[in-house]
């Protein structure tokens, strides 16, 4: 399945600039260009295939500490989500309250992050979400769009 995103390249809605995580040697620097490239890249375990927590180290299933990252579908369900009221100078740009939402991914994983847009709702558990990029300070990092026009059958997590 193939879906549609955006990366927008404007300065980010909710965080400054400064904030952005450095992808070169980081642990997640292949989550970073998956990103860049469109793509959700995430971490599975080389021997039994189990999804692994971004920086997880062991597998929790069989002891491996071998990590393999790979293109994940770009779908999932809200698992559970809050509306932050958190309004911090030099840190979040935003000025009115914005989602923070756990996401449960089509693939197995949950991220938590918010909306690639900004909005002063959160979602609710269950519903639909199709997973696009914000880029903070160049790099571009995995958000969601609340109520994505309707999937194909093909597509529904």
């Amino acid at each position: 399945m193939t879906v549609t995103t955006e990366t927008d390249t404007a300065t980010d809605w909710l965080l400054d600039d400064g904030l952005a995580p450095q992808s070169d040697g980081d642990p997640m620097a292949p989550l970073y260009d998956g990103a860049a490239r469109g793509e959700l890249v995430l971490p599975f375990c080389v021997r039994c295939d189990v999804p692994l927590d971004l920086e997880q180290q062991v597998c929790d299933r069989c002891g491996s500490f071998e990590k393999d990252w790979r293109s994940t579908e770009l779908v999932g369900i809200v698992h559970s989500s809050t509306l932050m009221h958190r309004l911090e100078a030099g840190l979040v740009t935003a000025t009115t309250p914005y989602p923070i939402i756990d996401v449960e991914l089509a693939g197995g994983h949950r991220l938590i992050m918010t909306t690639i847009d900004p909005t002063s709702t959160a979602p609710r558990i269950g519903d639909a979400v199709l997973i696009g990029f914000r880029t903070l300070g160049g790099v571009s990092i995995p958000a969601a769009r609340i109520n994505p026009a309707p999937l194909d059958t093909e597509a529904r997590p």
